[in-house]
């Protein structure tokens, strides 16, 4: 009788979610939905024999794993080619009606997510996994199934593969971000990256708090349920009750294409989900199939990307930010605007020359360009909208903390505040160490770091490592318990064990970013040796050079941080390399690259990659620029390259080379 009424229950909640969650048009009120879903949780703890995998209460987490494991694709995940305006898309037209004749399209809304492949045997969910590079990706079983939108168990018993995009909708970013904000905590960049940290939680339950969806678009092997068409498959995987986008449009001809790029390139922001541009798909499976593939990607489908988004917005003021360098920079106050996915209230002006050159002036309306995960920048000013009571821009003689008189640095345009104990400076520095790029404490936020400055237990890099001393101190603070406390010590036991050059760049020397922390630690493998190291030798370095050099030494030089360095010597922290050697690489040696556009991975694992094999990183395209690595939205800089001639791989061409 029990097993009999979890089941009636188990039909009757999940009929309620699709009609609600899928179809937005529920047929019980929020009351009984809770009276059926609170009788299910108690018979199920009585009862936890009869907990069926379908069941909607194994939609709230709580599954736990070690690590993600690998999966290996039995049908590659392709990418797809790109096109950046109208004349590329009329270029693929011709490519395809040389084969077909009179071609029949189907648009769809390019999701801005992280790419997801769901497994099913006998209409139950066996696994989810991301694309990774395409052949192998990691199993997120556990995650995708707190997503209420995915089906757990199909209606028909058929084994089937799709594929769809996970997504965090515009309401599910803001809420997540306000609570980062509330916990001092960063925030992310965008709802895509939100997915992508989201779907990679080894704790179900987080990923379950979040509020992911999914849309679904693809499954490989259609042609096998006697299906004609791309079209039929997207009404085949809706009537298994998948998410398929309802913007989803049949164009006869390549101008209805363009029309139906051109409406959603004025409308996606009413959308409740960011989309970054349109796919278009010849509609026939047959004529799929005569088309084919290149080595890389399919001759019958095309991804035009929309341009980098630019909004006006008007410029309240500029205050001054002290960073760990004691560098002190312009910082514009904005009147809040949506952009690419996110909100933006301040923007940096880099320098003083930075905003002279511009023009800029406190109540401008400037324009704002970010495309992807680039920060955000002034375009340009609007002078045709001044009014006449503008402020001009004066830098800055003092710093804004401690009011120590800045010094312009040597063939710099950047002022510096000279004071070590600059209460901005050591904060900024610590909050650095604890930075992701750096050793990632994990938890260590802003706000955190800064309360814990104040209260005089944080004051230095070797403090993090006898935080345990005063943990009972801690525990007194508002906020924090065994547990938080906790939390924040593992974080820091584990971070022990980063490779040198996350310590490196961690340090906060002058002018070593993440990218120089690399060479150095693939260069000399140990602390101790760099330590050593003499100008002449640092400057001899490829992408090291005299400044650089100078201010390595500098640093060692320092009393102050020699004892520091000792100290986190005797805390066991690893002083050692532990990636790869350098590896030198025709394609790459000696070579300059520019990456542009959002990768799969991280800019600074693709820069590594490069790094390690004798190439070179540049920030901008020019005529001594060998390759251009573009990722999706790759903006002017894919442009330029064009312009020159210079080489263009795109990620899976990179990845090959990388191989």
């Amino acid at each position: 009788m029990v097993e009999k009424r979890i089941d009636e229950l188990i039909k009757i909640i999940n009929k309620a979610s699709h009609e609600y969650y899928t179809l937005d048009n529920p047929s019980m009120t929020d009351q009984e939905y809770d009276d059926y879903y609170d009788e299910l949780v108690r018979l199920e703890k009585r009862h936890p024999e009869l907990v069926r995998d379908n069941s909607p209460t194994r939609r709230i987490g709580g599954e736990v794993i070690s690590d993600f494991k690998k999966v290996v694709h039995e049908v590659p995940l392709m990418s797809l080619g790109d096109a950046f305006n109208e004349e590329e898309i009329r270029l693929f037209d011709e490519r395809v009606k040389k084969v077909i004749p009179n071609p029949e399209y189907v648009c769809e809304l390019k999701i801005d997510g992280l790419s997801l492949s769901l497994l099913y045997k006998e209409g139950k969910l066996i696994r989810g996994a991301t694309r990774g590079d395409g052949v192998i990706g990691e199993d997120i079983t556990h995650n995708v199934k707190t997503v209420k939108t995915i089906p757990l168990t199909l209606k028909k018993e058929i084994d089937i593969e799709v594929r769809g995009e996970l997504y965090m909708p515009k309401k599910s970013f803001e809420d997540l971000n306000a609570e980062k904000r509330a916990n001092g905590e960063k925030e992310f960049a965008n709802p895509r990256n939100a997915a992508a940290g989201s779907a990679r939680q080894l704790d179900s339950k987080i990923a379950a708090s979040r509020n992911l969806d999914a849309f679904f678009y693809h499954f490989p092997g259609a042609e096998n349920f006697n299906l004609d068409s791309h079209y039929e498959t997207l009404e085949y995987m809706r009537d298994l009750e998948f998410i398929v986008n309802k913007n989803i449009k049949k164009a006869k001809d390549i101008d209805e294409v363009l029309a139906y790029i051109e409406y959603w390139a004025i409308n996606r922001p009413d959308l409740p989900y960011e989309i970054d541009g349109v796919v278009i798909k010849v509609n026939s499976l047959a004529d799929q199939r005569r088309l084919g593939f290149t080595a890389k990607v399919p001759k019958w489908a095309i991804a035009y990307k929309f341009p980098a988004e630019e909004v006006l917005t008007k410029l309240r003021d500029i205050e001054f930010c002290v960073g760990r360098t004691g560098k002190v920079t312009p910082r514009a106050d904005l009147d809040p605007v949506r952009i690419a996915g996110s909100i933006v209230s301040s923007v940096t002006l880099h320098n003083e020359d930075y905003v002279v050159e511009k023009d800029i002036k406190i109540g401008d309306t400037v324009v704002i360009r970010k495309a992807g995960d680039i920060i955000p920048e002034v375009v340009e000013v609007k002078k045709d909208r001044r009014t006449g009571l503008e402020i001009e821009f004066k830098m800055t003689s003092r710093c804004p903390i401690c009011g120590t008189a800045l010094v312009r640095g040597e063939d710099e345009s950047a002022y510096y505040c000279l004071n070590l104990d600059c209460d901005a400076r050591n904060i900024e520095g610590l909050i650095h160490f604890a930075s992701r790029d750096a050793m990632y404490l994990e938890g260590f936020g802003d706000r955190i770091v800064e309360d814990f400055y104040n209260i005089g237990c944080l004051r230095s890099i070797d403090d993090y490592y006898t935080l345990y001393e005063r943990k009972e101190e801690l525990k007194e603070l508002e906020g924090f318990g065994d547990k938080s406390i906790n939390n924040l010590l593992d974080a820091i036991e584990i971070s022990k064990e980063n490779s040198l050059e996350k310590l490196l760049f961690g340090l906060g020397i002058r002018h070593v970013g993440k990218k120089t922390a690399l060479v150095l630690a693939a260069h000399y493998l140990h602390l101790d040796n760099l330590f050593q190291a003499t100008y002449d030798e640092l400057k001899e370095i490829p992408d090291i050079g005299d400044i650089i050099a100078a201010s390595i030494v500098e640093y060692f030089s320092d009393e102050k941080n020699v004892n520091m360095i000792h100290k986190l010597k005797e805390y066991n922290l690893n002083f050692a390399y532990k990636g790869k050697e350098k590896q030198i690489d025709e394609e790459f040696n000696e070579k300059n690259f520019v990456l542009t556009g959002s990768l799969s991975m991280s800019r600074d694992d693709a820069a590594a990659l490069i790094l390690i094999r004798g190439g070179k990183i540049t920030s901008s395209v020019t005529s001594k620029t060998d390759v251009v690595v573009v990722g999706e939205s790759p903006g002017s800089k894919h442009d330029k390259a064009v312009q020159l001639g210079i080489t263009i791989w795109n990620e899976e061409e990179f990845l090959d080379k990388i191989k």
